[in-house]
């Protein structure tokens, strides 16, 4: 089991069951919703996460039609994406799990439009468009 949180500790949730790799996403739309280079995401499984607190602080953007951004209304901090085409995943930001991860990055996506100030030094694979197993 995995916990997390938002900055204020208002929003708190947990994950029941291993983790899947984390996702780096470095699109325009993720880089201007973190205010970071890149979004580390974990998708989770709607049946894995419990939400322990804060619901009513939870409050959603959608930045794309079909996807909405959910963040703490308090603190500001990103918490999860959903898709309407993926009803059953949360896409999780990584570094709201207090728990050390056991699992690592498996890739880049929308690197066509990663920040130009930021530089990709790793050997996991680029994808300029997303990844190509998204459905």
């Amino acid at each position: 089991m995995y916990t997390g949180q938002c900055l204020c500790g208002g929003v708190r949730f947990r994950i029941e069951g291993e983790l899947a790799p984390v996702q780096v996403c470095h699109c325009s739309q993720c880089r201007h919703a973190q205010g970071t280079p890149f979004a580390t995401n974990i998708p989770v499984s709607t049946s894995a996460f419990h939400l322990d607190a804060g619901e009513a602080l939870l409050k959603g953007f959608e930045s794309t039609p079909g996807k909405e951004r959910v963040f703490c209304g308090h603190c500001g901090s990103p918490l999860f994406s959903r898709r309407a085409d993926l009803p059953d995943v949360v896409r999780i930001r990584a570094g709201l799990i207090n728990e050390p991860l056991d699992v690592r990055p498996v890739w880049h996506a929308y690197t066509a439009s990663k920040a130009n100030w930021w530089s990709i030094d790793d050997d996991l694979p680029c994808y300029p468009e997303g990844y190509p197993g998204r459905r």
